[in-house]
């Protein structure tokens, strides 16, 4: 769990929400989409063209690490029953904890939205240091929710359609078709995010398929970059 789906009413009042825009030199990319939309796998096959890439997930994960801060505020709010026997989080317990439950989202995602946009804010001047010029592609799940898409350059949305979502819930998670509806029905429409997009990858055919759409966009950002890197700056 990276972090929780929340309404976009509650994505609206969170702390996250509220964050500055990161501003850098380098063309920064927000890759979004839904549950079971292939976003990581449309990644790594950016991350194998050279794209600079920052999960949001792995970050979450290290933020989540035992005597972290974010773990300890997990485990200040949620209690020890959320832990597993070595002490790390156990994240199916805490996201069935707050599924149902709108206050312990909200509660929840005021711990970690703030430390991993700063976390985020980190490694992308860290990023800065380290390269002359590159395309960083952060996936950011809830990118449109909190209404952070301004915070990129370009908004990059997977699409695949609602039923190949659930079915790929279904084979992937062995959820039922009930439970797969339900986890749809907790974020934000699919089709809702398209208007906030630059560029959308349609991920609903063959993986072939998706590697030329992804061969195609990836040209387009080179020249974005360019365009960009060579701009003067006001």
């Amino acid at each position: 769990m990276a972090y929780v789906a929340m309404t976009h009413a509650e994505a609206q009042h969170s702390i996250w929400a509220f964050c500055e825009t990161v501003e850098v030199e380098m063309l920064n990319v927000g890759l979004t989409g839904g549950i079971a939309c292939g976003k990581s796998s449309v990644a790594e096959m950016f991350r194998e063209k050279g794209a600079v890439v920052v999960d949001f997930d792995l970050l979450t994960h290290r933020l989540q690490e035992p005597e972290q801060p974010v773990w300890k505020a997990i485990v200040e709010a949620f209690g020890k029953q959320v832990l597993n026997d070595d002490g790390t989080l156990n994240r199916s317990l805490l996201g069935a904890q707050v599924f149902n439950d709108a206050q312990k989202r909200l509660l929840l995602n005021s711990i970690v939205h703030p430390a991993l946009f700063d976390e985020w804010h980190r490694m992308i001047a860290a990023i800065e240091q380290e390269k002359t010029r590159a395309i960083i592609i952060s996936d950011i799940p809830l990118l449109i929710e909190v209404g952070k898409q301004n915070a990129v350059d370009i908004v990059l949305l997977v699409y695949s359609a609602p039923e190949e979502q659930v079915v790929r819930l279904i084979r992937r998670n062995g959820y039922t078709r009930q439970n797969a509806l339900e986890r749809l029905a907790s974020q934000m429409p699919i089709d809702e995010k398209i208007p906030y997009a630059h560029i959308v990858i349609d991920n609903g055919g063959s993986l072939e398929k998706t590697r030329k759409t992804v061969n195609d966009v990836w040209n387009d950002l080179l020249l974005r970059e360019e365009k960009k890197r060579l701009s003067p700056r006001p």
